[in-house]
C-alpha cells in the first residue's frame, strides 16, 4: 500500500525531539540519546515506540511527575562482569544508554557481561539497546518489565507486563538477525497505533474480565487501565494453540527484570497508588552482552550466522506467498524505503509535534501544516 502521510526528515524531526525534550528539563546531551532512540524504531518501521509516543509516554509523564527529566543513575553493586543500577525514576532510555555502555566494554574485556536496572521508567525499543551491542560484533539480549497487561494462560486479570525478550546477533550481512517482540501477541504501543489510526485490534488478543474478547481499540485501552480486561500471551487464550508459551516467556521476563535488580514487579508498576493518584512506575530491565570471540571467533559466527539465515530465506515457499524472511530483515528494508525521505507522522502525531512546539514556543514549521 502507497504511503499517504507526509514525511519528516530526519534531521527535523531530531532537532525537534531534543529541543522538546530539553525544553521539559532533560539535559541536551540525555535528550539526544532519547530521540535517537526514537528515531531507531521510526527507522525500523516500528512506529509503536517511534515519534509518536515521545508526547504521550514521555512529556507527559515528565508533566505528570512520573517520570523525572533529569536521569540520576547509581551504581549500587558492581563485579568485573555485572552491574546493578538504580535509575532512580529518570529517563529509562538515558539509564539504558549508560549500562550498555558499560557492558560492552566490560563483554569486550571478560566476554560477558551482565546488568539489570532497577526504579527505572520506559526505555523505549528493546532492540535498541541489543543493536549497541551486535553494532560492536557482540550478542546482545534484553527484556524489561512494565505495566500489567498479560493475562496468565486460564486467568483473565492482567497481571504481567508485555514483556519483551529481545536478541540481536551479528551476521556477516547488512543486518543482524534482531528478534524483538512482546510476549504478548500485540503490545499496547500498537494497540495505541490502531487507536490512533481508528484500526480495530485483531480478534483473539484481548480477553475480558468475563472471558469475551474485544477488538474496539480505543476501549480496549480503557480496559486495560480499569483492569477490565487483559492481552492474551503469544500462543493466544487458553492451551489449544500454546499461549503457555508466551506466558512462560512474558514470566520469565517478569522475574530477571525484578530479581536481578532486587526492583518491583506486576502490580507494583502500574503507575498508580492506591489512592488513584498517579506514582513512579519502578520498571525493571535487564541486559546480557556476549562477545563472539571467547567463543570460536566473531567471523566464524558471522559466517554461521549468515548462512542460517540465507538457507531459512531460500526454503520452500507456501502457496501464495512471496518469499520468506529472518528477523531484522524487514526492519532493514523498512530503513532503505525512508533513509532519504524521513518519518512518516499521521495526523495524531502532527498534532502533538504542533501541540508541543507552541507550548514551548520552540521555532519550527513543518510542510504538513
Amino acid at each position: 500500500m502507497a504511503e499517504t502521510r507526509p514525511y519528516v526528515s530526519w534531521d527535523l524531526i531530531r532537532s525537534f525531539m531534543i529541543d522538546a525534550f530539553a525544553g521539559y528539563g532533560v539535559p541536551r546531551e540525555d535528550a539526544a540519546i532519547c530521540a535517537d532512540v526514537l528515531m531507531e524504531s521510526d527507522r525500523r518501521g516500528i512506529e509503536s515506540h517511534g515519534c509518536n509516543r515521545f508526547k504521550p509516554i514521555y512529556l507527559d509523564r515528565i508533566e505528570k511527575g512520573t517520570l523525572l527529566p533529569v536521569t540520576n543513575t547509581e551504581i549500587i553493586k558492581e563485579t568485573p562482569t555485572t552491574v546493578v543500577m538504580d535509575a532512580h525514576d529518570g529517563m529509562g532510555m538515558v539509564a539504558s544508554y549508560r549500562m550498555m555502555k558499560m557492558l560492552i566494554e566490560k563483554a569486550k574485556q571478560y566476554g560477558m557481561a551482565g546488568g539489570a536496572i532497577k526504579n527505572s521508567t520506559h526505555y523505549g525499543i528493546a532492540g535498541y539497546w541489543t543493536g549497541m551491542a551486535s553494532n560492536e560484533g557482540l550478542i546482545g539480549v534484553t527484556g524489561t518489565n512494565a505495566r500489567p497487561s498479560i493475562a496468565p494462560t486460564f486467568g483473565v486479570e492482567n497481571m504481567m507486563g508485555t514483556n519483551p525478550f529481545t536478541f540481536s546477533l551479528p551476521t556477516d550481512e547488512e543486518f543482524p538477525f534482531c528478534l524483538d517482540c512482546a510476549t504478548s501477541i500485540v503490545q499496547r504501543g500498537r494497540i495505541e497505533y490502531y487507536a490512533r489510526e481508528g484500526k480495530e485490534t485483531p480478534a483473539g488478543t484481548v480477553i475480558k474480565n468475563d472471558g469475551s474478547t474485544m477488538t474496539d481499540s480505543a476501549e480496549i485501552l480503557k480496559a486495560l487501565v480499569d483492569g477490565s480486561a487483559a492481552l492474551a500471551p503469544l500462543g493466544g487464550i487458553g492451551e489449544a494453540t500454546a499461549g503457555y508459551k508466551g506466558y512462560g516467556y512474558a514470566a520469565i521476563v517478569e522475574i530477571l527484570s525484578a530479581a536481578l535488580s532486587g526492583g518491583q514487579f506486576m502490580k507494583s508498576l502500574t503507575g498508580v497508588a492506591p489512592d488513584g493518584s498517579p506514582q513512579m512506575y519502578h520498571l525493571g530491565h535487564f541486559f546480557f552482552v556476549v562477545d563472539p570471540e571467547a567463543f570460536m571467533g566473531l567471523e566464524t559466527f558471522k559466517k554461521t550466522a549468515g548462512d542460517i539465515c540465507r538457507a531459512l530465506r531460500s526454503s520452500k515457499i507456501a502457496p501464495g506467498e512471496s518469499r520468506i524472511y529472518t528477523a531484522g530483515e524487514k526492519e532493514y528494508l523498512a530503513w532503505l524505503d525512508r533513509k532519504d525521505k524521513g518519518v512518516p507522522v499521521n495526523k495524531g502525531v502532527q498534532q502533538d509535534i504542533i501541540t508541543v512546539r507552541d507550548k514551548l514556543g520552540l521555532d519550527y514549521h513543518f510542510d504538513f501544516e
